[in-house]
């Protein structure tokens, strides 16, 4: 284990005496920032397979210690976050599996959790306390060097617990995440897999949809509109094909729904029927002018 300078928390501001982060990239990175500079805990340990970029996090104050081994890193933790591609998850909690001690609180933050949670309530009962959990929060970018302390700030964070969840430790994550600046609610892990699938996932779908259908003509022609609209698309595709491949069949449910509204729309257009086309139109911009969004988020816009 490497260490940095320690953070000098006092017990009153503790919810955690030692967290253990593995996945310092950009969500990971954040928390641990946002950890450390709320002094939420003894001491930040980061756990990833890259040297170079554990040291880059403990540079930028994100963490206070690193190792690249797992099992070493989690002893002693009374915090855990997985902060890995979905893919991943599962098999770094069978990595520490053996090292957690039974009172430790093990949570992940992948944006499925259907499959995960099953995995990991297989996994770890009896061995750790685990309660899934999902912030609404993120960026195009990836990294420790595009972590941001703030990141969380008026974000919703979701908590998947199942039926073996601990109740205590269901509540300490909650105070974490609203800690870090989150709002919280709570879903059932398959319903929060339905959710996400329409306001996230399929998101994500389209606009690479909308970035694989054009031409560099149409490019050409393409301005704020285009790239409010496909930012997401610029996002880690691996990331992306293991979240669309393991939320699939809520997903497929989503574009179905997406297909079945754009058939709609598009048979509106060939009809010429401007008045239905207002209509659909229409409600669209009410919904999306009633909606409130996150802070700081921009409002609907003009014509680009």
């Amino acid at each position: 284990m490497l260490s940095g300078c320690q953070s000098g928390v006092t017990e009153s501001a503790m919810l955690f005496r030692k967290v253990a982060i593995i996945g310092v990239g950009l969500i990971g990175g954040s928390l641990g920032a946002a950890i450390k500079a709320r002094r939420l805990a003894e001491r930040v340990a980061g756990i990833g397979h890259r040297v170079e970029s554990l040291e880059q996090a403990l540079k930028l104050g994100q963490i206070d210690e690193f190792t690249l081994n797992a099992p070493a890193g989690v002893a002693g933790a009374d915090l855990v976050v997985i902060a890995t591609p979905v893919r991943l998850i599962a098999e770094k909690a069978r990595e520490i599996a053996g090292s957690l001690a039974p009172h430790c609180i093990v949570t992940d933050v992948g944006s499925t959790k259907g499959a995960v949670a099953k995995q990991l309530d297989l996994l770890l009962t009896g061995k750790a306390r685990y309660v899934g959990s999902h912030p609404m929060a993120g960026s195009d970018k990836r990294g420790a060097e595009n972590a941001a302390e703030g990141l969380f700030a008026g974000a919703l964070c979701i908590l998947t617990p199942t039926p073996q969840t601990d109740l205590d430790a269901q509540h300490r994550i909650g105070e974490l995440w609203r800690a870090v600046g989150a709002r919280t609610a709570t879903m059932a892990p398959d319903e929060h897999d339905r959710r996400v699938a329409l306001a996230s996932h399929l998101l994500h779908v389209s606009a690479a949809c909308l970035v694989n259908v054009q031409t560099s003509g149409s490019l050409e022609c393409a301005a704020s509109g285009f790239a409010d609209t496909t930012r997401i698309a610029g996002s880690d595709a691996r990331l992306w094909r293991d979240i669309c491949l393991d939320n699939a069949a809520e997903i497929v449910a989503a574009i179905d729904k997406f297909r079945d509204e754009l058939a709609s729309i598009r048979m509106l257009i060939e009809q010429g029927d401007d008045r239905k086309l207002f209509e659909k139109l229409d409600c669209a911009a009410r919904k999306r002018h009633e909606w409130k969004g996150p802070p700081g988020h921009r409002g609907p816009g003009g014509a680009s």
